[in-house]
């Protein structure tokens, strides 16, 4: 059966609120960790390198998640929340909004929106002793988002600065409860590095120096890709076919130094994935190479039904594809290669490159969900079911769990 085809209601289980996790573990490797190879089994996650094989190349998301919540408050009290989502203007790059000094026109999610009219909101931000006036314009609306102008009165000061210090760490919808302290160190991996996410990778959440070395000290590779996170990764399917189901866009970024270290890697090494967002990006990889095969000239742009719609003798080899992208890069000076893919992993998908994955446990009825019905097969029930009668806790904060693809390994 395609994907397409595929009703939302066979991926469902029932998750009860007490076991949704509000807060991390006190030390973020002695969270729990499901091992599912043959059988299920339980560790903690400070001893997962006893479950890899040696000598893997293991691949991380290293983005960052941004200050992307901001509270205002119109002149009466009535507070209207301001949920960034991506720039449009001057600049469509995260990062580089950041450094802008001038105003800047986000995307955004609005809170109260139907109390927010014309009036041009207004905070006084402190950042270093020094007072800035910033404000919030409503433009117009699209669809379910609004464009929101930012404007501060201090061209010393980059725009970046005041999310860091007036914003606040957005925590998912199912964490019914305030931010704290903790949450800005603890929504974050240890190697987050290009900031540009709304929600944390979370399967990454885990990893401390000490198990990063421990994975290393069996000779595991490890190297990073980018794919910032956006609200969608939330966004519940809705609908019962998933024909029916908008997937959301997120970008990536893979430097060219990534691409020859997994051509040089794939034949003899296992892939392990740290996170659905990793894989995601791995296999568009894949698919931005099957549309070079056809098209020079190709936009790295992954639509979510695409990969479904080629015949099998059309498709190409995992190396043959890493090398299509490397001359690509190599023919158009790219450093780093960047693109947006909506793709959509279900059940009947055939993986790539990756053949492990690590990943926390997911919402019912979720596009996560599917990837892992897609990786792990229908056995995935039985591991969830595992999970909830041994007392793992779920969801971002949640524990996590060790996937094996077809338990077939390199």
């Amino acid at each position: 059966m395609l994907p397409q085809e595929l009703n939302i209601e066979d991926f469902t289980y029932n998750l009860p609120e007490n076991r949704i996790a509000q807060h991390p573990v006190a030390l973020r490797d002695n969270s729990k960790l499901l091992i599912s190879k043959y059988d299920f089994s339980i560790d903690n996650f400070s001893n997962l390198s006893n479950y890899l094989p040696p000598n893997s190349l293991m691949i991380f998301n290293d983005t960052k998640v941004f200050h992307a919540r901001m509270i205002f408050h119109k002149r009466m009290g009535a507070k209207i929340e301001i949920f960034l989502l991506e720039p449009i203007s001057p600049t469509r790059e995260v990062e580089s909004s950041f450094q802008a000094k001038n105003n800047v026109l986000w995307k955004c999610l609005v809170g109260n929106f139907k109390k927010w009219k014309s009036e041009k909101l207004v905070a006084l931000v402190k950042i270093d002793k020094v007072i800035v006036e910033f404000s919030a314009k409503y433009i117009f609306t699209e669809g379910n988002s609004q464009y929101i102008e930012f404007e501060w009165n201090n061209n010393n000061i980059a725009f970046g600065e005041l999310v860091e210090h007036f914003g606040a760490i957005p925590l998912p919808p199912y964490m019914n409860r305030p931010n704290e302290a903790s949450d800005n160190e603890r929504y974050q991996t240890v190697y987050a590095k290009q900031e540009g996410s709304v929600a944390a990778p979370t399967a990454g959440l885990h990893f401390t120096k000490e198990v990063l070395n421990s994975t290393k000290n069996i000779g595991i590779i490890h190297d990073f890709v980018t794919l910032d996170v956006g609200a969608g990764t939330f966004k519940p399917v809705k609908v019962n076919r998933m024909l029916e189901h908008q997937m959301h866009n997120e970008k990536i970024y893979i430097s060219f130094d990534t691409i020859k270290n997994i051509l040089k890697n794939i034949a003899t090494r296992n892939i392990i994935a740290v996170g659905t967002t990793t894989t995601r990006t791995l296999e568009s990889i894949y698919w931005f190479a099957m549309k070079l095969k056809f098209d020079e000239s190709a936009e790295f742009n992954i639509k979510q039904w695409e990969p479904y719609t080629y015949k099998d003798d059309e498709l190409i080899g995992q190396k043959d594809a890493l090398k299509m992208v490397e001359k690509y890069m190599i023919s158009n000076n790219i450093s780093v290669l960047q693109g947006i893919t909506q793709l959509i992993i279900a059940p009947s998908y055939k993986f790539r490159f990756v053949n492990i994955l690590i990943t926390n446990f997911h919402q019912p009825k979720s596009t996560l969900l599917l990837l892992v019905a897609a990786f792990y097969g229908e056995k995935w029930i039985d591991a969830y079911n595992f999970a909830l009668q041994n007392d793992f806790r779920f969801l971002s904060y949640g524990d996590s769990c060790l996937f094996f693809l077809n338990n077939q390994l390199k």
